[in-house]
């Protein structure tokens, strides 16, 4: 049964999936710099005999591995292999010894396990119909997205898959256990960058001023009308921002005040009528009180939407792997990930791996200086991600 095989060769193969991590970890790359990276990934991709590589945007790579009949059926597994610019206090021997450079959002995870899989799926190649198309992805953290490039560079095509399978890490869910969402999952993310300009001067003169200060302080409150007065409570929506800069002082007032922020969504058509709100709220109060608007809207990534069949078999896979209590359902999740760009052209599935162990201390989250994972869940990581691969191309 190739169930139990993959089972064993999972377990049989563990040190080495935690080896590969230990070693992307300790050796992060920034987005779109993953030089060092790619080529430690195909390096270990022609030590297990895969030749079919080619180079894709930039530093990204694309494998394949043949069953018999290669033609039957095609199907895609993805991991992305950037960091994150942190600085990392986790004190472990795989500490990241690049300063400023962290792998806290667990794409060295992914990465090795894929690797992992890769591993695992061509040492039983001849016992699968069909094609599997590897994708190692650079840039997930970095507007446009790894994921938009790879698919320029025709990762979908030459065969195109049915379907495509990602994973993420998840420190909210215990080690041992993974997560779907059929449908909606995860928001789209568009960054704001906006600058409020006036006419400064002494803080004790404020009727010779155009006080930008005071001007973006009722934008930011009116702009909060965007999502309570705008959107359908049935569409979920998120307007926050996190970076408001005014270069003053206790008694000056500055020329102009600069705020960054973030929009997300889970709907399209109400996402671009969000970017119109934003910026016609935004003038009005602007220029209503003497100052005048900058207001660009970065457009970041799409929604991500899990397809029905296919996540339905990939969460059925998952439990005939893990057991039914292993398996959780999950709930929609505001962040964002390029793989939503996968599934704008492909049935995808993107699924979550439960990386906390309360016990061992394991428990910060992603994007975090802490961030670590009990690396039993690597285990997992390649052994159920090839196995769905294969159930997917016998179904």
């Amino acid at each position: 049964m190739v169930n139990k095989k993959i089972k064993e060769l999972a377990a049989a193969y563990k040190s080495e999936f935690i080896a590969n991590r230990r070693h992307l970890h300790a050796n992060p790359e920034l987005s779109f710099q993953e030089f060092k990276t790619s080529a430690f990934v195909e390096g270990q991709l022609r030590s297990l005999g895969i030749s079919q590589i080619e180079k894709k945007a930039g530093t990204g790579l694309l494998a394949i591995i043949q069953g018999r009949n290669p033609s039957q059926k095609v199907i895609a597994l993805r991991g992305d292999m950037d960091a994150l610019p942190i600085v990392e206090q986790n004190n472990v021997s795989y500490k990241s010894t690049h300063t400023g450079v962290m792998h806290a959002c667990g794409h060295d995870v992914h990465t090795a396990s894929l690797l992992g899989a890769a591993k695992i799926l061509n040492e039983i190649k001849d016992q699968f119909e069909g094609t599997i198309k590897l994708i190692f992805q650079p840039g997930e953290e970095l507007i446009p997205g790894g994921a938009s490039l790879m698919i320029k560079d025709k990762v979908l095509e030459n065969p195109r898959p049915s379907g495509i399978i990602g994973q993420h890490v998840m420190p909210l869910i215990p080690v041992g256990k993974v997560g779907f969402r059929k449908g909606m999952y995860m928001a789209s993310a568009d960054e704001l960058y906006i600058t409020v300009k006036g006419k400064g001067g002494h803080g004790a003169m404020p009727e010779s001023l155009v006080d930008p200060v005071l001007i973006a302080s009722h934008m930011i409150v009116a702009l909060q009308q965007v999502v309570s007065r705008n959107a359908s409570p049935k569409i979920p929506s998120v307007l926050s921002f996190g970076r408001v800069e005014a270069l003053g002082a206790t008694n000056i007032i500055p020329n102009e005040v600069k705020i960054q922020g973030t929009f997300r969504t889970l709907n399209e058509e109400w996402r671009s009528k969000a970017h119109h709100h934003m910026v016609s709220i935004a003038k009005g109060i602007v220029e209503g009180m003497g100052g005048e608007l900058d207001f660009e809207v970065r457009r970041g990534y799409p929604f991500l939407k899990n397809a029905e069949a296919l996540t339905s078999r990939a969460q059925e896979a998952a439990v005939q792997y893990l057991g039914k209590e292993n398996v959780i359902d999950l709930d929609v999740w505001m962040a964002a990930e390029d793989f939503s760009y996968y599934t704008q052209e492909i049935d995808g599935c993107f699924y979550r791996l439960g990386t906390r162990n309360e016990a061992k201390g394991i428990v910060s989250g992603v994007h975090t200086p802490t961030f670590d994972i009990d690396e039993d869940a690597m285990e997992i990581g390649a052994g159920l991600m090839a196995w769905i691969a294969v159930n997917e191309l016998g179904s």
